[in-house]
């Protein structure tokens, strides 16, 4: 599909993107189009020739550490030594004196609520305003429909509802809530009526009331009581007079008539512009644009059929109540909404410069989201405080994080809005990044407002990087290796030392199943008790489970605690994890070999075919794992190793490639998560002509000469073939 360009001082801008930005995006928010598109192309062309002399500087340091590695072949790798050589490149920076972040104006939800985190992408309209609408998720509905409550006894899920289950669940949650909002001499199991709120009071004995901070009433009956614990919000739902019922044929079978309890969820949401979706050209980056335009307006909105049923869905409105003291009050009805831009690397065919180069994508997602963020500030719908939070992931180093600040500064300039208006958040993701962090937030010091650990793309980034140093370990393996430990710790430790507790979020990675969510309430209460304020989840009914964690763990508490520790050290940091002479038998390496060539096909078919960037795929066993690029990349540079070590040789990887895309075809056939795209089509019986099955072999053996390891240049550049 050819662009139609129309040109404006200096750049050639895509119709499409031109007539959303002077139509909608601009409309509304006092900028003129030919001051913002003036300021737009001065300022890109003074900022790509900084951006490109980044990127060949990664491309430097790659050379000289491949050729350190080269000359030590064989050799035990001196960790002192590699050190000293990676502060002599300038990979490794002097750290500078101790110091806090001044980061100001953040939302509560940012400084003071500890709670689930979720990552939606931005290009699907239904996805992001459930995202948006988890900051409230019912329990009870998150515990009936997965696995945390057994079906054993009689109490399955069913396709009508099972009283024994729901029984089941009832009994959880007043667990739950003996433990989390316990009475003061029984239990909430003893309570035999409902409660009452007369005169503003609570007639129930609780160990602490300061936990009862508000009421609702309907036709004068108690449909709501609201409680607090560790910042969160537990919200009990009351149908006295069955208007609830209505809704609910299967009855109310509580003997207080509790219908639902609410759990304050999902705090924040990351609205994707780059992991989870598939935007090559300006069609795509329209469409995420228009949502996250729709979502700072407030007036974003989509009708689908479900189950027969057409069902609206739009952005919750805040919830109303009254506190105590008599005093009527709101809490936000949706998450805070953050945006995650692409990094510096790719570059975007929606706007060319004077010289006919692409336009960085990153600083015109940093312009573009930005300028949404202004019809915000009018009713302040997101951000309490008209602050603008932009995720930035993918920077390597101090150098690269500064020039995020010089991007956000000039935006800010233009837009005319106050410095430091824009908030970034760094993902540490990058091993140069995690190396450097404590430069990293420094460069960044007056804006971060959040750091996470993102164990796959790190892990990607260190098998690239160190791809001449030697045999990479299995890939499951990698959880419990020396370097791992010392990543998620030093990233606590550097940011309690930089004062981000009560001022910035540290966050913690993804649960991947969505469907194993027992699992997840046994494995994920080590993300708050790691002193992480929040963690990514895979969606609204893992937030609600999740936000459980936090009830458990007073995060701020822990952090106190943490803040005490020795810190991680560096050269634990920067261990390799080469494999010594492994004893690794035929069928190991082959099994090694069909996980990765399952992972890697599962997610290139969708994406290259589909336009998925992100979606729940089947791995090898048939368990669906919700995958995104930073999947991708380590599995695809894993099998580049391998290859490059000779474990395993082209014929055998293609041969396995090509098994492993007949299982792959037979598990999308059946799917109906793919319905709503075109049409699948398989891969096998079809090699030489599938570009999905190409750019997966691609992402394989040209993998050692990718920049960093990355998988956009080949899934772009397959996609826009699909497409065209």
């Amino acid at each position: 599909m050819k662009e139609k360009y129309i040109k404006i001082n200096n750049l050639s801008i895509s119709k499409k993107l031109l007539n959303f930005v002077n139509k909608e995006l601009l409309p509304g928010t006092k900028i003129k189009k030919e001051i913002f598109w003036k300021g737009f192309s001065n300022i890109v062309h003074q900022l790509a020739p900084k951006n490109k002399e980044l990127l060949e500087k990664r491309e430097k340091l790659q050379k000289k550490i491949d050729a350190w590695h080269k000359d030590k072949k064989g050799k035990k790798i001196s960790i002192k030594k590699y050190i000293k050589f990676l502060k002599k490149i300038d990979y490794l920076k002097k750290t500078g004196p101790n110091f806090k972040i001044k980061t100001k104006n953040v939302d509560a939800e940012i400084t003071k609520i500890c709670g689930p985190q979720l990552v939606v992408p931005i290009s699907n309209s239904r996805y992001a305003l459930n995202a948006a609408n988890a900051r409230w998720a019912s329990l009870y509905d998150s515990l009936y429909g997965t696995d945390v409550i057994p079906e054993t006894k009689g109490a399955l899920r069913g396709k009508t509802y099972n009283p024994l289950r729901g029984e089941r669940v009832i009994y959880y949650v007043r667990n739950f809530l003996d433990k989390f909002v316990p009475l003061k001499d029984k239990s909430w199991k003893d309570l035999k009526k409902i409660p009452k709120v007369n005169n503003n009071k609570l007639d129930l004995n609780l160990k602490n009331p300061k936990q009862f901070v508000g009421y609702k009433k309907k036709s004068k009956l108690l449909s709501s009581l609201l409680f607090v614990n560790n910042n969160l919000h537990i919200d009990i739902l009351f149908d006295q007079d069955g208007t609830l019922e209505v809704n609910n044929p299967d009855g109310n079978q509580d003997i207080i008539e509790i219908h639902d309890v609410f759990l304050e969820s999902a705090i924040s949401t990351i609205c994707d512009h780059e992991d989870s979706v598939a935007a090559v050209d300006a069609e795509d980056k329209v469409i995420g644009y228009k949502n996250w335009l729709g979502m700072m307006k407030g007036n974003l909105k989509i009708e689908f059929n479900k189950k027969g049923e057409k069902i609206l869905r739009k952005l919750n409105l805040d919830k109303n109540y009254v506190s105590p003291k008599g005093k009527k009050f709101k809490l936000s009805g949706r998450s805070l909404l953050l945006n995650r831009n692409v990094g510096h690397l790719m570059t975007s065919p929606a706007i060319l410069l004077k010289d006919g180069s692409e336009c960085p994508e990153g600083i015109l997602d940093a312009f573009i989201t930005s300028v949404a963020c202004l019809h915000d500030f009018k009713k302040k719908g997101n951000s309490k405080l008209n602050s603008i939070y932009i995720v930035k992931p993918k920077m390597h180093g101090p150098d690269e994080c500064a020039f995020t600040d010089l991007i956000f500064e000039k935006v800010e300039k233009l837009l005319k809005l106050k410095k430091y208006t824009i908030k970034c958040g760094i993902m540490d993701e990058e091993r140069r990044t995690s190396a450097n962090l404590k430069e990293c937030i420094r460069s960044l010091k007056n804006r971060v407002f959040f750091i996470n650990t993102g164990f796959l793309d790190r892990t990607g980034d260190e098998m690239h990087t160190s791809m001449e140093a030697g045999l990479m370990i299995k890939k499951g393996d990698m959880k419990s290796s020396i370097w791992i430990d010392a990543y998620e710790n030093n990233n606590v430790d550097i940011g309690l030392a930089c004062g981000f507790s009560g001022k910035a979020q540290i966050g913690k990675g993804m649960y991947a199943a969505p469907d194993l969510m027992a699992n997840m309430i046994k494995q994920k209460i080590s993300h708050p008790l790691a002193g992480a304020n929040c963690a990514w989840v895979p969606s609204p009914t893992a937030a609600a489970l999740h936000a459980m964690h936090y009830h458990e763990v007073d995060v701020f508490a822990e952090q106190k605690k943490l803040s005490k520790r020795k810190s991680a050290k560096l050269s634990e940091l920067l261990t390799i994890p080469i494999a010594h002479k492994p004893n690794w038998s035929t069928k190991e390496i082959t099994n090694e070999l069909k996980n990765n060539a399952q992972g890697i096909l599962g997610y290139v078919v969708r994406w290259i075919d589909q336009s998925v960037g992100c979606s729940k795929v089947p791995d090898i066993n048939g368990v669906g794992l919700m995958e995104d690029r930073a999947t991708l990349r380590i599995s695809s540079q894993h099998i580049a190793n391998w290859l490059h070590h000779g474990v395993c040789s082209k014929k055998q990887v293609l041969e396995t490639m090509k098994k492993m895309a007949r299982i792959v075809d037979n598990q999308n056939i059946k799917d109906p998560a793919l319905k709503g795209h075109a049409a699948y089509q398989a891969m096998s019986g079809n090699f030489d002509k599938s570009i999905a099955f190409k750019a997966a072999c691609e992402l394989v053996f040209h993998g050692k000469t990718q920049p960093s390891g990355y998988t956009e240049p080949i899934l772009h550049l397959n996609r826009l073939l699909k497409k065209s």
